[in-house]
């Protein structure tokens, strides 16, 4: 049985390679929401390249992203991100996580429509507190009510990401439950609109 459920699986991870052609998978969410390490897993199963673009950013420009948001504000900065995100989704197909900001923008959106396919990880504010709350390198956050401004890009942020062609919940469950969840949920999504272009 699980040698037959595992080619099945093996059969559906082609089809949907086969669908995805030279289109990325493109991770949305907040910071905490797991875009990095649910990438990581999506692309280990599908076998697809990953790529953080935060971290492409810090490569290009040799700062960290609190050093850029401090030398050049946050509007330089969400520039230099929408190229290096149009770059990468031109090298595509891969796997590619965002920054929490880049979904907001116009230019970014469109980019990753026309070369992707965009899953929101959506969570709740408590779930977010407790992961963001461990790392110190959140520009945003470097205020005396982390929460209170959580919930404000939470308010604004969310109805942008509600566009993105999928969404999956993500909690605190295994990457592994979580990935599967996002594979499951392109897959729907490539179908149905495949059968609208019918």
């Amino acid at each position: 049985m699980n040698a037959q459920h595992a080619s099945a699986s093996q059969a559906d991870r082609a089809a949907l390679l086969d669908r995805l052609g030279k289109r990325s998978i493109v991770l949305v969410g907040l910071m905490g929401a797991g875009k990095t390490s649910i990438g990581r897993k999506v692309a280990a199963t599908l076998g697809l390249p990953f790529v953080d673009s935060d971290h492409e950013i810090e490569d290009v420009s040799r700062m960290t992203i609190p050093e850029l948001f401090e030398a050049y504000g946050e509007p330089e900065f969400r520039a230099l991100e929408q190229r290096v995100i149009a770059r990468i989704l031109e090298t595509g197909p891969r796997v590619l996580s965002t920054g929490g900001g880049a979904y907001m923008n116009e230019q970014t959106r469109a980019a990753i429509a026309g070369h992707g396919v965009s899953v929101w990880l959506k969570a709740d504010l408590d779930l977010l507190m407790e992961r963001v709350s461990k790392k110190q390198n959140r520009p945003l956050l470097r205020d005396p009510d982390p929460r209170g401004v959580l919930r404000r890009l939470m308010d604004e942020r969310y109805p942008v990401y509600a566009l993105a062609d999928a969404t999956v919940v993500t909690r605190d469950e295994s990457k592994d439950v979580i990935a599967a969840e996002v594979i499951e949920a392109i897959g729907r999504h490539m179908k149905a609109s495949s059968e609208v272009d019918q």
